[in-house]
């Protein structure tokens, strides 16, 4: 098999398996990308070694909370899980909720080679921008309703 069938095969399985409630949140039941369809998603990649991170999680927060028709989500930089994720996400008041699951497995979103590092998803699950610098409550409301507006 070439490499180029290899990545079609693997991304089929990844979309197949993402479709059948394979997207994991901390301590919550799976979620697939199907309960996403319709909303409009916030993705927050956070680290505990990143001031500007900690910093906007409380923003997040606040954002979540005032606008529950839009899923915020946030996904730990270094891939933290079980207790340890745990323990991060009370000390620094993370009240959303904690992806597990690979953005790139399910958005195709590569890494960010820089935090803090934002993406806005459509109803579709098109990630139509990323923002790389911080951003507060303010911001993510007017950026996000300029892009309802836009698209």
């Amino acid at each position: 098999m070439n490499s180029k069938n290899f990545l079609i095969l693997a991304l089929c399985s990844t979309l197949l398996a993402c479709s059948q409630g394979d997207i994991e949140i901390h301590e919550q039941s799976n979620m697939s990308k199907k309960d996403f369809e319709g909303s409009w998603i916030v993705l927050n990649y956070w680290a505990d070694w990143c001031p500007p991170c900690i910093k906007e999680i409380p923003e997040l927060s606040n954002f979540a909370a005032n606008n529950p028709h839009v899923y915020v989500l946030g996904y730990n930089f270094d891939r933290l899980a079980g207790e340890e994720l745990t323990k991060q996400l009370k000390k620094f008041k993370h009240n959303y909720p904690a992806l597990l699951s690979n953005p790139f497995d399910i958005w195709g979103i590569e890494p960010p080679s820089t935090l803090p590092a934002t993406y806005f998803i459509n109803s579709e699950g098109d990630v139509l921008f990323e923002s790389r610098k911080p951003i507060d409550e303010k911001s993510i409301s007017d950026l996000l309703q300029s892009l309802q507006e836009t698209f």
